[in-house]
């Protein structure tokens, strides 16, 4: 059995903004095509979330995982680990190490590399998540151009849908982009200047890496070259020397470029369409060049196999899924561009570390509890059950996968949100169980009573500097990447 990629997941955001709604606005700038974005309740954590629940939606699962990686150039802490976060919502072992690669895009590929090196080294399965939200300056090239979205790979000792058989690297030294400490935007040189520099680097970490596999390039059955300097992709992809159609498509039109997580969301779209004794590159360009030289198993189809059996949505159903009528003046009060009147209630207030933590395994696992003797499902977890009166006959349950239906709801205009009016539901678990939580990514006009949800992990509301996190409802989405109605 090889070491290496043994499944992988996807997130991109359901909503979407229409480049030229930008213009209708500011008079300039828009386009065309759309951006992926992030609700106002998501961040870099939550859409790691939900990105390693679909990687561990099949495969190995979330006991198996010896440690966590998480990467993003936006963590929505510093001093604290948010890889934390991320391991008790994905109800990963309590000796499961969480560790954070943050500061630049270019973390993104060390964070696999260190994922692969675990598993083929140190014989350890490792959950490695990358995760980016990128914001830009109203009417800017970085507003208009990027998204947001999330990937998650499993390196395993064994059992690898794709292995590492070479890579290469070039470094040099150079002001390109940057964001200093306190800044939510980035700055960027002239482009004449990143690509001058760019495109030689590339070469030389795509003939490295090739060299180091022993391949040519007419070897390649799949290239992905991704970066935020988008000339020097462009100049680089025409430059190869692969086949055209070894290409991975391109993105950036329907969801925009996802900065650091662009590569591994390609490099999982280019997983749910390969074949088995495929060489995949994929080529980074980030302060530098990495070129990674994988080449998929026979193990590849059963996973393929396994990931619709499942209903786990690819890239190409998320893609097609997000929802493109999203204001622009929406976009920027969740970017934080436009502050706008708050509800008439009082500001939330930061929650307690110790009630956080005496609470854990419900707040972020979202486990229940089933009482032993007669079954009933508790939401969230109690000592006594309601149903038969047992007393600590009960077995912690993990609620988080499974879905329900909205059985009532009512629509808040009051309630503190950066996007209101808030809708509260009762969803009617399958397999038993009741509770209320908020719903998110819906329009309100739109949900029913007997609309099919499921549970996704995100941020309440911050108070204090302090992220409150917890799970929603949103609508079920079907095999086809579409939001399921109704029962």
């Amino acid at each position: 059995m090889s070491s290496g990629i043994a499944a992988w997941g996807t997130y991109l955001p359901f909503w979407r903004l229409q480049r030229s709604a930008i213009k209708g606005v500011l008079g300039s700038g828009g386009g065309r095509g759309t951006r992926a974005v992030a609700s106002h309740d998501e961040d870099t954590t939550t859409l790691g979330v939900e990105a390693g629940r679909r990687a561990l939606a099949v495969g190995p699962g979330a006991g198996a995982v010896q440690d966590l990686f998480l990467s993003t150039p936006d963590p929505p802490y510093l001093d604290k680990t948010s890889a934390t976060t991320v391991h008790a919502a994905l109800g990963l072992g309590r000796g499961c190490g969480a560790y954070d690669f943050t500061g630049s895009s270019r973390s993104a590929v060390g964070t696999l590399l260190q994922a692969l090196g675990a598993a083929s080294g140190a014989g350890r399965t490792t959950l490695a998540i990358v995760s980016d939200l990128r914001t830009g300056l109203a009417g800017s090239a970085e507003e208009r151009d990027s998204g947001d979205g999330a990937a998650a790979l499993l390196c395993a000792p064994d059992g690898a849908v794709a292995e590492l058989i070479g890579r290469g690297a070039a470094s040099d030294e150079f002001l390109d982009r940057w964001r200093v400490p306190g800044e939510t935007d980035s700055h960027v040189w002239e482009e004449r200047f990143g690509e001058e520099l760019y495109v030689p680097l590339a070469r030389e970490a795509f003939a490295a890496a090739l060299k180091d596999a022993g391949l040519a390039e007419g070897d390649v059955d799949h290239a992905i070259v991704a970066g935020l300097h988008v000339r020097a992709v462009k100049a680089i992809s025409k430059g190869l020397g692969v086949r055209e159609d070894a290409l991975a498509p391109d993105l950036t039109g329907s969801v925009g470029n996802l900065g650091a997580v662009h590569a591994a969301v390609a490099l999982c779209g280019v997983l749910e369409r390969a074949e088995p004794g495929q060489v995949i590159v994929v080529l980074s360009l980030a302060d530098g060049a990495d070129a990674l030289v994988l080449r998929t198993t026979e193990a590849l189809t059963a996973a393929q196999a396994a990931r619709a059996e499942a209903g786990v949505p690819s890239v190409a159903d998320q893609v097609a899924a997000g929802r493109d009528d999203l204001p622009y003046a929406t976009f920027l009060t969740w970017r934080g561009h436009m502050r706008r009147e708050p509800p008439r209630r009082p500001d939330p207030e930061r929650p307690g570390a110790p009630t956080v933590h005496r609470s854990e395994q419900w707040k972020y696992a979202f486990a229940g509890s089933r009482c032993l003797v007669c079954g009933f499902r508790h939401m969230p977890p109690t000592r006594a059950c309601l149903s038969c009166h047992a007393i600590d006959q009960m077995q912690a349950e993990r609620l988080a996968d499974v879905p329900g239906t909205v059985a009532t709801f009512t629509i808040d205009h009051l309630a503190f949100s950066l996007s209101p009016p808030v809708v509260g539901v009762i969803v009617d678990f399958d397999g038993g169980g009741r509770y209320r939580c908020e719903m998110t990514d819906v329009v309100a006009s739109e949900l029913s009573i007997g609309d099919r949800v499921s549970m996704t992990f995100r941020r309440v509301w911050t108070a204090q500097g302090v992220h409150n996190y917890f799970w929603k409802a949103r609508p079920a989405v079907d095999r086809a990447g579409k939001e399921s109605q109704g029962a």
